[in-house]
């Protein structure tokens, strides 16, 4: 089980030119951890524990008003999170009428966990839990029925996560980066992703550029099984004048933007890459701007979600 990404920026004062950030205690505030049964709810509410939040699993739904309304009064909880998930049946679907009577009473973030579903059912494998609806016959198809269930809740959430290319260590750092109360100075952390759109655009991407233009190195035998980190593909792709001017113009770009991100308090950034199968081009495109940002002095991690096949 695993959790979190992206969460609404707290505007700041004006920062040095060096990315540093500091964040600010809010008065009080509830955040619902819901989504997808596997994407890592349990993990996270354990995480947002240790940083002193008063943490809840599986209210019943009927009490979440008044829960938010003691937090509101409470002078010794300033913040809490509570976990909101399919285990709550029938009455689930009453989520985001009962959702805007909360946020009337408390400032509320609703965070929704999200992965990939081959990820999803290897987690499920590898710990041997049963789905909670358990009334399909495989894994595969309770995760289909639960995302319908979930799927008006999934569209009133202030924040979409998908955790599907996170360890538990990364997964903690990123909690801590989002909700720390301590006042402390953290960089930009830039996630360069690279992807195929056949497989659908990552779930938490705040940009995505589409390489698709570039000549598909899939169609020269040689490069067919390797992929976009094999220096012979990467010089293939690197070759053409279009690929040349797209790297200086994103660069250019990013170089732009990543400053005044955090300027306005963003911590983490999810930067997608993305051509057709995930293989070549955009491995290729990922691992350059990986090095050019790393070069400007950021905070970068390549993930690339499509290799191997």
């Amino acid at each position: 089980m695993i959790p979190l990404s992206q969460v609404s920026p707290t505007p700041s004062n004006k920062l040095p030119a060096d990315g540093i950030v500091a964040k600010t205690k809010p008065e009080k505030e509830l955040v619902i951890l819901t989504g997808i049964s596997g994407a890592g709810k349990a993990s996270a509410l354990r995480n947002f524990e240790d940083l002193g939040y008063h943490a809840v699993d599986n209210l019943p739904l009927e009490l979440l008003t008044e829960f938010a309304g003691l937090v509101g009064k409470s002078s010794e909880i300033e913040r809490a999170a509570i976990v909101v998930d399919v285990r709550e049946g029938q009455t689930l679907d009453r989520l985001p009428e009962i959702l805007k009577q909360v946020k009337q009473i408390l400032p509320t973030r609703v965070v929704f966990l999200d992965a990939q579903d081959a990820v999803l059912v290897r987690r499920y494998s590898e710990t041997r839990r049963p789905h909670p609806l358990r009334r399909s016959e495989t894994v595969e198809r309770s995760i289909v029925e639960e995302r319908q269930l979930l799927e008006p809740i999934r569209n009133v959430a202030d924040t979409l996560v998908d955790t599907s290319n996170f360890n538990v260590h990364e997964l903690r750092a990123h909690i801590q980066q989002r909700f720390s109360l301590e006042e402390q100075t953290k960089r930009l952390l830039v996630s360069v992703v690279s992807f195929g759109f056949k497989n659908g655009v990552p779930l938490d991407a705040d940009l995505v550029f589409d390489v698709r233009f570039l000549p598909n190195p899939h169609f020269v035998p040689e490069f067919r099984k390797k992929t976009g980190k094999d220096p012979k593909v990467a010089a293939y792709v690197r070759g053409f004048p279009q690929t040349k001017e797209f790297l200086g113009k994103v660069t250019e770009l990013m170089l732009y933007l990543l400053p005044h991100y955090v300027e306005e308090g963003k911590s983490y950034l999810t930067v997608g890459f993305g051509c057709t199968g995930g293989q070549h081009r955009s491995v290729m495109m990922a691992e350059e701007m990986t090095k050019r940002l790393r070069k400007a002095g950021y905070q970068v991690k390549a993930v690339h979600r499509d290799i191997p096949r």
